[in-house]
């Protein structure tokens, strides 16, 4: 029988941009050990999401809280062990005013050794392209200064969750509205925490459900939120009116706020097909079209940012909880 491949190394990190004097600069990296400069990342500690190593990664290399903004292209190569590795990117911004929730939201991390990073440095994109020095680490920062030049780098983030794994109706003698969650949809709920604090959600808005609300509980407590509790978002209230449904996430878009929203599976074709709406045709083909749509606690991230046609889905992207069964 033929040995299969060990599974790669995963890896996440961000290009973290900022303007000055009309110039826009990126954060790179010094690395003694391998005396090469590079974009701040590092390897998934077990059971982490990618995002969540991605900030944790940037903060104990630089210093910086950031907050992620539109996916970049990733990087796969060879290790000299064989194995392939594999690097999640972001664009991404500093934390400052208005991210004091999610950024509060984050555990403690703890700075990189000088033996591993000794300095890093902002430069001038063009100067940044010279000074990698990699190759193909100028593939992210050319998607980044594409984004800038077409005026869609500065993205806000609508996160579409459904709840977490909910007893089963057969099993509930209540009512439908009281139903709550399992203990493994209350770990998927705590896992979410650091996932929608890497996307710096400032907003939290959930219907009134009980597996719903407990669903966003966690976050909204780390975060010091008061979720918006919305009807609308029910099973039953979306039943009488998909329209108002609608209304909200069309809202929820042009909003200027990071925001998670959650919601039931029935009414995720709903919300989905607004994203849709807002999107171009490769965005809304990377929308979920078959039923379930989302896994149970399952995150849907939609990057939007204005365009000359009003705000607009600039990019999808899915995580999963990192919760398991008992």
């Amino acid at each position: 029988m033929k040995a299969s491949s060990p599974a790669p190394v995963q890896a996440a990190g961000a290009l973290v941009w900022r303007l000055r004097a009309g110039h826009l600069q990126v954060a790179l990296v010094h690395r003694p050990r391998y005396r090469d400069w590079s974009w701040p990342k590092g390897k998934l500690d077990p059971g982490e999401n990618a995002p969540v190593a991605a900030v944790r990664e940037v903060e104990e290399e630089t210093g910086m809280a950031v907050v992620l903004g539109l996916p970049l292209p990733g990087l796969e190569y060879r290790l000299s062990d064989g194995r392939q590795k594999v690097v999640h990117y972001w664009a991404a911004r500093v934390g400052g005013r208005g991210d004091d929730a999610p950024l509060g939201a984050r555990p403690p991390v703890r700075h990189a050794a000088r033996t591993e990073i000794d300095a890093w440095e902002w430069f001038d994109v063009e100067d940044a392209a010279r000074r990698v020095t990699r190759g193909a680490d100028r593939r992210p920062l050319d998607a980044l200064v594409e984004a800038h030049a077409r005026g869609r780098l500065r993205t806000r983030a609508l996160v579409v969750a459904r709840h977490g794994q909910a007893r089963k109706r057969s099993l509930w003698g209540g009512e439908e509205a009281d139903r709550p969650l399992t203990g493994l949809g209350l770990r998927q709920a705590a896992a979410a925490v650091p996932v929608l604090a890497a996307f710096g959600v400032g907003r939290v808005v959930t219907s009134r459900w009980e597996r719903c609300t407990a669903t966003v509980a966690p976050y909204a407590a780390a975060a010091g939120l008061e979720p918006q509790v919305a009807d609308v978002l029910t099973e039953a209230r979306h039943d009488e009116s998909p329209a108002r449904v609608g209304a909200m996430v069309r809202e929820l878009i042009e909003s200027p706020t990071d925001t998670v929203v959650c919601t039931h599976r029935p009414v995720l074709p709903t919300v989905l097909g607004v994203l849709a709406e807002h999107s171009r045709r490769h965005v809304a083909d990377a929308l979920p079209r078959e039923n379930p749509f989302l896994a149970p606690a399952e995150l849907l991230v939609a990057h939007t940012g204005p365009t000359p046609r009003g705000a607009r889905v600039l990019a999808v992207e899915r995580h999963t909880s990192s919760a398991t069964a008992d």
